[in-house]
């Protein structure tokens, strides 16, 4: 089968289209022929040489995959059956024609949705889930930061914040990036680059501030997340693309609010805590997906790549336009 595939760390010059073998399903897992696949921040990472796959897991990139059921291990249950759309979170191995997949982590793809359309959710849509569910307890009425608004997990969070009938509020870097999550129901944004959004969010929350923060940025963001977090409210770190070392006395700014500092990686947890989050993912979740539904949830593809072209959707995503997720089309 073919694959996305890189034989040193480097640029996205490194990447290639290469053939490689098609992986037996195992013990419990399921054989999906992959469609479509999406990228993110850990593929680029993982490129770089900077974030290893867990052990066990595929050395090929992609967290993520939607397609239809191709075979079944040994000892797998009646769930899935051959033909069935499907996707899945991944610890690797989905930019690929195809991928197994513990049973668990199969959810199925809502009616009249494209493969294109699931590929964007897994990843994205499960960890703002997890993330304000399992981690914040977002409740009713509460205040949430989103930094990074028009990213994949951005856009799941400010629907996912509406669905349970608390407010999202967001940074961005551009006006084209704060009119998209607008449209998906953020109640304010700011431009990172020329507002200062803790002044902003003070402002908006009439100097009371937010109750959880979810924040991908990190170091950079230290001192104006504190500012505008609420007494006792919840920083939840899920990335560092500004690095990881502070200076300052952290400790003490949040010890003064009685704040928490909450951190997770999704692909490092094991496949039973991955799966824990599924199933109530998909029966709490899903649902809203599909047409009539209301409110209606809904991916945002930004783009679609063939995997021939994965180089170019890497440079695209390291030039940070994408609005949503940019989505990689596995050839037939």
């Amino acid at each position: 089968m073919f694959a996305a595939y890189f034989d040193c760390p480097g640029g996205p010059e490194k990447l290639y289209m290469k053939e490689v073998m098609k992986p037996d399903p195992g013990e419990g897992e399921v054989l999906v022929k992959v469609s479509a696949s999406a990228l993110n921040r850990a593929d680029l990472l993982q490129r770089r040489g900077k974030y290893p796959p867990p052990p066990g897991a595929s050395d090929v990139l992609g967290l993520e995959a939607a397609g239809s059921v191709a075979g079944l291990g040994p000892g797998c249950g009646a769930r899935w059956k051959v033909g069935e759309p499907v996707m899945a979170l991944l610890s690797g191995g989905g930019q690929a024609q195809y991928v197994a997949v513990p049973e668990g982590l199969l959810m199925p793809i809502p009616k009249d949705m494209t493969f294109i359309q699931a590929a964007a959710i897994p990843e994205a849509w499960l960890t703002a889930f997890q993330l304000l569910h399992f981690i914040g307890k977002v409740q009713e009425g509460e205040r949430v930061l989103i930094h990074a608004g028009a990213s994949g997990v951005g856009m799941a969070a400010i629907q996912l914040v509406r669905l349970a009938k608390a407010i999202p509020i967001v940074t961005a870097g551009s006006q084209e990036k704060l009119e998209a999550t607008a449209n998906a129901g953020a109640a304010a944004g700011f431009n990172y680059k020329n507002e200062d959004f803790c002044e902003k969010v003070l402002e908006f929350t009439q100097g009371s501030g937010v109750d959880i923060i979810l924040d991908c940025v990190g170091a950079s963001y230290w001192e104006k997340n504190l500012n505008c977090l609420s007494t006792d409210g919840r920083w939840i770190i899920y990335g560092l693309l500004s690095g990881g070392e502070v200076h300052g006395d952290l400790l003490a700014r949040l010890l003064s609010k009685r704040a928490s500092i909450h951190t997770s990686l999704l692909r490092s947890r094991d496949k039973e805590a991955s799966s824990g989050y599924r199933q109530p993912f998909t029966e709490e979740v899903l649902p809203y997906f599909s047409g009539g539904a209301s409110p209606r949830l809904q991916p945002v593809v930004d783009s679609v790549y063939p995997l021939h072209a994965i180089a170019e959707a890497h440079r695209a995503m390291e030039e940070n336009k994408n609005i949503g997720k940019i989505v990689i089309e596995i050839p037939v």
